[in-house]
């Protein structure tokens, strides 16, 4: 058997974020297509291209690690994903469907700003500097996501859901 070493475990978590970012982004299409508020479809389609160059970057520290770029089945992400498909069922339609959309995005973003924040630490530690700085742009690009969502949700999307104007 193997042994697990740190490499063994950042390859393993570099396969489970390649999985939820190619989930992610056919749900962010899915989302988009949801949303009722301009606004929110707007950032779902501009985070869903952003997305896809994630991927493409997952791809590149993948090459530099040695190993084809390959998922690993995530459950944390599959349950967001069927969290925001009974929100988009159970409440469309509904002045809070968008607040729901909504967190459930953001309950996405918290998990990848973790995965990446830990990916670029175990990174660091490795040595791996042109993966630290791959994973710090994705890192910064899904931190700046989550801020623009909770300004949107301050700003428009929560008192469209309580039925207030902004």
């Amino acid at each position: 058997m193997a042994a697990k070493t740190l490499e063994t475990l950042f390859h393993e978590t570099l396969k489970d974020v390649y999985y939820a970012e190619k989930k992610l982004t056919t749900n962010l299409r899915k989302m988009a297509k949801a949303a009722q508020n301009p606004e929110l479809k707007a950032a779902f389609e501009q985070h869903e291209e952003e997305t896809q160059g994630q991927v493409e970057r997952l791809n590149q520290v993948f090459e530099l690690i040695g190993k084809r770029p390959r998922g690993k089945t995530c459950d944390a992400i599959e349950g967001i994903i069927s969290e925001a498909s009974e929100i988009m069922d159970e409440f469309k339609g509904s002045p809070a469907h968008d607040a729901g959309l909504l967190a459930a995005a953001q309950a996405a973003e918290h998990y990848e700003i973790s995965r990446y924040g830990t990916l670029k630490a175990w990174a660091e530690k490795l040595g791996m500097d042109e993966a630290v700085t791959l994973l710090d742009e994705t890192l910064q690009e899904e931190t700046a996501t989550d801020e623009k969502l909770t300004q949107l949700a301050e700003s428009v999307i929560n008192d469209a859901a309580t039925g207030e104007e902004a």
